[in-house]
């Protein structure tokens, strides 16, 4: 639905001094009736408390979304050093108190997709960064051949309705879908050597184009604090820096935003993929370590952490593949908890349809028959190689919460000083779709939870 079929008018009903002429209509006197109780319906809980106007606003004349995304950045990295501007949105706008709950694995392409289409990465295709599918044998590796991306992303759901929509560097959005064809103009292609002023710029540029060809929706993508919560861990200094440097771009579209006199009526979302935890080699498990068990070949193993996932090659004289891999994965489990194998109680194998429910992450056929939990922080490798090191890494069990994410939203349809629950970024579709009118296509997201953290149309922000 769009937003034109929301607009409501409201009819205040005028104070007189003198008495109505007995020739009014009822229809009249019916009239007013209602509009004295859409004054109720529409949430004016008293004249100076709210303010309830239609689009358009003093500026914009419909509702955009710009989200941001910040890679890498974990929950509580807002406070590690002075960060006003996220702490601008955060307090004039809706935040997500404990953090932003990433999908199973916390990895960059899975979690960016599943923002951008509402769907568990067993839906939308993107189950790893990088995989092998093991039905056809290909390798997906961040390619853009469209038939790895399932779903509809909020890209291809604007312009699907003929709105507009530009995209910059988020994953996925290179990929053609629907009538989205990843236009020049609107949809950059990938290249981390782009400063982050220059895309800052590039989007803050589209609010001086003529009103029509203002995009509905843009999406930026900063690719850190990843970069450098990998190369050094979430505690290093060099994150700081990251993300006070995060902080200053949010300053620049703050102040680009204001001095176009919009900030208030554009919607922005600031938002991560997932968070980071050190990594150590003194925290590793070896494949080798379970010989006594059962022995491994690492042709067998797709990725060792912090998700392990194994497609077994039993050759085709094996006719019961299922039941070689059930062995497999209880031969290796005895092994893990037998106390003899150096963090085993840190490493859990299951069969990808025995894995917790909650993580949405079996109904693929993409996803390999064994997938292996790893502790959060931990290393799975084949064997012992007298490399020492520590650093950053993400893509654990989505119930820790050093996986978290932040999540704040800023604008007309946002309350002001907003605090809510955690939640999985699989709602965020449902919450743009919902702020630009949009027919949403079907998602793992409920449509309901929209009102969680949504004002209703027509319904501002509490003023003073």
């Amino acid at each position: 639905m769009s937003y034109n079929n929301h607009h409501k008018t409201f009819f205040p009903m005028a104070k007189s001094k003198h008495v109505l002429s007995l020739k009014l209509s009822i229809t009249l006197l019916n009239l007013l009736i209602v509009a004295a109780t859409a004054a109720v319906t529409n949430g004016l809980d008293t004249p100076s408390s709210k303010i309830w106007r239609p689009w358009p606003f003093k500026k914009l004349n419909k509702p955009v979304v710009l989200m941001i995304s910040s890679d890498g950045f974990r929950f509580g990295y807002q406070f590690k050093t002075d960060t006003p501007n996220i702490h601008l949105l955060i307090s004039e706008g809706t935040e997500a108190k404990l953090g932003l709950i990433p999908v199973f694995p916390t990895m960059t392409f899975p979690n960016h997709y599943s923002i951008a289409t509402g769907l568990y990465p067993a839906y939308h295709g993107i189950i790893m960064n990088k995989f092998t599918d093991p039905i056809t044998g290909e390798t997906f590796n961040k390619g853009l051949d469209p038939k790895w991306w399932l779903g509809e992303p909020l890209w291809a759901t604007a312009t699907n309705q003929g709105r507009k929509a530009l995209t910059y560097f988020w994953p996925g959005s290179e990929v053609p879908k629907g009538s989205w064809t990843c236009p020049k103009e609107l949809c950059p292609h990938f290249n981390l050597s782009v400063p982050f002023e220059e895309r800052v710029d590039t989007i803050l540029n589209h609010f001086d184009l003529p009103e029509e060809d203002i995009p509905d929706l843009m999406m930026l993508y900063f690719n850190e604090p990843d970069g450098a919560g990998h190369n050094y861990g979430p505690d290093d200094p060099r994150v700081t820096q990251a993300v006070a440097k995060i902080d200053k771009m949010i300053g620049r579209i703050i102040q680009g935003l204001k001095k176009r006199e919009i900030f208030d009526e554009v919607h922005v979302i600031l938002l991560g993929d997932h968070g980071m935890v050190t990594n150590c080699d003194l925290k590793t498990i070896y494949i080798d370590d379970l010989a006594d068990w059962v022995k491994i070949p690492a042709d067998w193993i797709q990725a060792y952490s912090p998700v392990l996932a194994m497609n077994p090659n039993w050759g085709k004289d094996v006719k019961n593949p299922g039941e070689k891999n059930a062995e497999l994965v209880a031969k290796m489990n005895e092994a893990l908890t037998s106390g003899k194998v150096e963090n085993g109680e840190f490493l859990q194998v299951y069969l990808k349809e025995k894995l917790p429910k909650r993580l949405h992450y079996s109904e693929s056929s993409r996803i390999p028959p064994i997938i292996g939990m790893v502790g959060e922080g931990l290393i799975v490798r084949q064997n012992r190689t007298g490399v020492h090191e520590c650093y950053g890494d993400h893509g654990y069990d989505n119930k820790y919460f050093s996986m978290r994410s932040i999540f704040m939203g800023h604008g007309p349809r946002f309350r002001k000083g907003k605090k809510v629950p955690s939640f999985e970024n699989v709602q965020i579709y449902n919450v743009v779709a919902e702020i630009l009118g949009l027919q949403p296509a079907p998602t793992n997201g409920s449509s309901l939870f929209t009102r969680n953290i949504l004002l209703p149309f027509g319904e501002t922000r509490d003023v003073e």
